[in-house]
């Protein structure tokens, strides 16, 4: 039975938090013998400090981040090395790191398939405690259509994959509303029912205030069975201390990463149309020429998670409006069936047309949220510690 080391910390700073990944996973891919912890998968299972807000890869800050809100309350900002949306961390996520030798292989190609082998370890923990979860889409852990954790995946230019999760043991809607950018054009009660109804908590799933402690464990009991691996506790060792306090410094305690931003400014539409089923209002965020975000709201009525399944089918989809009409109509059910699929199709593309107008940016290609299959290989400039690689860069 291969053994790993499992490494739990609380209450991280975040830089600490995402140096610490960054510098296991460039280890594990060096795989330098002369440091046996090179050589092992490291499981970390933490939380960051209440609270921060930390954006994908390949996202603007200003783009998803109410500065000012977090700035006057102390919510740290910061960028993940993998890919993914922006997301509110604190003591009631769980943040989960796996870091592991990659293979040739191991291409962004796969990074779907990679996402769904990484993510059983979370997938048992939950279906352990009666959560009936399961692993959708490109990268989302779901609950009956409802996201509950959020997973990234990053390649290091050695060869160590970093597998990113953040499990909702707990989550402060209102305060996320508040520190992340959302198409809501305010924060009413209205606006905090439409985003419970597309995510959910361990907590509102088993209906206990579970200790996220019992999480945490149930995690590494999860991974210990789905890799058939032992788990080690275990301790960051001086080397990587020093690295992680390299990497902080040169790299996430700096704007140049933090707030480095692209060609791409976010616009946002809204359209309504009245149908005989109701009233459907949709309110689009673009990317360039991707969607976003995209929420449907209005006083019809549909079948639980029909509408946010539709949302997570246009989440970080070409806006043209014949691949746009073409998604619809394959995620369109009968549990939609009160408001026209014409009528539906007719508010989203309004939604799209307004936002492009809105735009006032030059156009580019869209950044990725967690793979752009369009984009073009990154990278950035190297920069060695001792002997691992703590700048490079590889993201597609």
């Amino acid at each position: 039975m291969a053994r790993w080391r499992l490494i739990t910390d609380d209450s991280v700073t975040a830089s600490f938090g995402l140096a610490a990944d960054e510098c296991l996973a460039a280890r594990v891919g060096l795989g330098d013998g002369r440091d046996v912890a090179c050589n092992v998968s490291t499981l970390r299972l933490y939380t960051y400090r209440s609270h921060c807000a930390l954006v994908g890869r390949f996202q603007n800050v200003e783009n998803e981040i109410h500065l000012d809100y977090c700035v006057a309350h102390g919510i740290a900002v910061n960028r993940r090395p993998t890919g993914g949306g922006a997301i509110l961390m604190g003591a009631d996520q769980l943040g989960v790191a796996l870091t592991i030798p990659g293979h040739a292989d191991d291409s962004y190609n796969r990074a779907r398939e990679l996402m769904a082998q990484f993510s059983a370890g979370i997938v048992n923990a939950l279906q352990s405690l009666g959560v009936e979860a399961s692993f959708r889409r490109k990268n989302d852990i779901e609950v009956k259509g409802r996201k509950i954790v959020g997973l990234g995946i990053y390649r290091t230019p050695g060869n160590g994959l970093l597998f990113h999760a953040s499990l909702l043991v707990g989550l402060d809607i209102p305060l996320m509303l508040r520190a992340l950018k959302t198409p809501f054009e305010k924060i009413s009660d209205k606006e905090i029912a439409t985003v419970a109804d597309r995510v959910t908590t361990v907590r509102r799933e088993i209906g206990r205030e579970i200790e996220l402690n019992e999480v945490r464990q149930r995690v590494a009991e999860g991974y210990s069975a789905a890799f058939d691996v032992s788990l080690a506790p275990g301790t960051f060792t001086d080397d990587e201390c020093r690295i992680i306090t390299a990497l902080e410094r040169e790299k996430y305690l700096t704007n140049d990463w933090v707030r480095q931003t692209t060609a791409v400014a976010d616009a946002t539409g809204s359209a309504k149309v009245k149908t005989p089923g109701g009233l459907i209002d949709v309110r689009t965020t673009l990317a360039g020429g991707t969607i976003k975000a995209l929420y449907v709201g209005g006083d019809f009525f549909a079948g639980e998670g029909a509408v946010a399944n539709l949302e997570a089918a246009l989440r970080w989809h070409s806006a043209e409006p014949n691949a746009v009409a073409a998604t619809l109509a394959e995620v369109y059910s009968p549990d939609l069936a009160t408001i026209p699929l014409d009528s539906l199709t007719e508010a989203v593309q309004s939604s799209i047309r307004r936002a492009r107008v809105a735009e006032s940016a030059a156009r580019s290609d869209p950044y990725g949220c967690f793979v752009n299959p369009n984009s073009k290989l990154q990278t950035s400039n190297s920069k060695s510690e001792g002997n691992v690689t703590v700048e490079t860069h590889f993201d597609v």
